[in-house]
Order: C-alpha cells, then structure tokens, then sequence
C-alpha cells in the first residue's frame, strides 16, 4: 500500500470514530430530554420558590391599632410590590359581627381576646389566634390637663364630663373592670362606638377627659394629655390576630401576619406604646 494509501485510510478511521461519538452523544441528549419530557420538567431543574405574594389583602382591626397598623400596611405594600394592604378600623365587636356576618375580610386584629371569641365560636377563624401585643388604659385630657386630673377617682367629680368606650367593646370593657375593681362609681356623659370616637371628644373639647389606650394617647401627640393610674394594671387587654377561614389571599393574609409579629413589626408595635404579648 502506498504512502498516500495509508493517510487516507487513517483519515477514514477517524472520520468514523467521530461520527460514532456524535451519535452516541446525540443519544444521550435524547435520552435525558425524554426523561425530562416524561416527568414534566427541564433536565436541569432548580429548587421550587415559593408562590410571590400578590393581590389585596383585607384587615379587620381594632381602632387603637390604626396608626401602627396602617405603617405596617405601607412596609408590607414596599416589602412585597404590586400588593394593597385595605384596611376596616373600628371598635372590635363591630368587626367580629361583621366578619360572621359574612364581611369579605382576610385577617382579623381584635382588642380581646373575648371580642375574637365571637370569630372563632362561629368556626370563622383558619387555626388558632395569636395574641400578638398587649394595652394599658390611660386617662386622657384637655391639653395641660386643667382640671388637675390624677386619679381614677377624680373622674367620679360632679363637674366634670367624662366619656367612655361603649362595655361592648374592649377598651370599655376594661375601663369598667378597672372602675369595678376600685369601687368607682362614673355615670359619663356619654359611651362612644370605639376608641378613637372617645378621644376625639377630648381632642374637640366636647369632653373633659376620657378612658382610652395609652397608644391612643400617644398617637394624639400634644391633642390631649396622659394621666396614669394604677389601675389599668389590673385591666390590660390582649390583642390576638387569626388569619380568617374565609380569606380570598390566603398567602397575602398569612404574610401580613408574619410582618405584624415580626420583628420589625413588634418594633412598630413598641414604638406606638403597645406592651410585648
């Protein structure tokens, strides 16, 4: 065989080597793509994120919590873009006959836990409520307080104007409790819907002083003034918060949740004056 012969038999040997490694190759491709096809995912599959938290969601809240709460609507909507945070304030036992009424709403925040007890005795809760923040009474007045107000018993004065949450709703029902413990008889000028509806009746003048939440009073900056009274010690009502059995964004209402007991919401919380649950 000449020189020339055997290059070109060479040649051909190699040519035949490669085209049997591009088949084998092609083969395998084919195989995992197969695979794949027949398992209903790519042959390279990364681990499954969870689903983006989107849409609207619903919150039913006691009004004392509508400062704090409505902050944390808005680091909610910048946490997770393209949600809406709405929001229905109002005294608690509203809120829980709205909700078994059929209300839409995702998550419920009540001022007690015997207000959220007309949610989860009608089955209307998802789980178990968390109490997540707790309050403290305070009595607020005119700004400079001139009618030199000190006590819980100074409220029982003859000349004064003095309002309370209506006994249905949870602030209330612990300022009841707390003139009951001290043997406080106060006949007030009038009983208000919640407790944003009491303060404002100092805020305007219309009142003297009122019983509300500390937080009520802070949110009220220089509006009116505090007075302690060791009392509410004996009258501090727990906040639980439940994701509602009806919820519509199940995984937008569980995902506020989480912020509201977060960390970061807890400092919200603390900042507003609520007491650590």
């Amino acid at each position: 065989m000449t020189r020339s012969a055997r290059r070109t038999s060479r040649m051909l040997q190699v040519a035949g080597a490669g085209a049997a490694a591009l088949l084998a190759l092609s083969a395998c491709s084919s195989s995992d793509s197969d695979s794949a096809a027949k398992s209903g995912s790519p042959a390279k599959s990364d681990s499954a994120s969870p689903d983006k938290v989107s849409g609207t969601v619903t919150v039913f809240a006691a009004a004392s919590l509508k400062e704090s709460f409505t902050a944390l609507g808005k680091e909610f909507e910048k946490q997770h873009p393209g949600t809406k945070v709405t929001f229905s304030f109002g005294g608690s036992d509203s809120l829980a006959a709205g909700i078994t009424g059929g209300a839409p709403a995702d998550v419920f925040a009540a001022a007690s836990p015997k207000t959220m007890k007309i949610v989860t005795d009608k089955g209307a809760a998802a789980g178990t409520p968390a109490t997540f923040v707790r309050n403290q009474l305070e009595i607020a007045t005119l700004p400079g307080n001139p009618d030199r107000i000190a006590s819980l018993k100074d409220l029982a004065k003859s000349d004064l104007k003095v309002v309370l949450c209506d006994r249905t709703v949870p602030c209330g029902a612990a300022a009841q409790k707390a003139l009951d413990g001290s043997g406080i008889e106060l006949t007030p000028a009038s009983y208000e819907e919640d407790v944003k509806s009491a303060l404002n009746k100092v805020v305007l003048k219309e009142a003297d002083a009122a019983v509300v939440y500390r937080t009520d009073v802070k949110a009220a900056g220089g509006k009116v003034e505090g007075v302690e009274f060791p009392e509410s010690a004996k009258a501090v009502n727990d906040y639980p918060i439940a994701l509602l059995k009806d919820a519509e964004n199940t995984a937008a209402a569980k995902a506020f949740i989480a912020l509201v007991r977060s960390p970061e919401g807890q400092r919200v919380l603390s900042g507003a004056g609520f007491l650590k649950p």
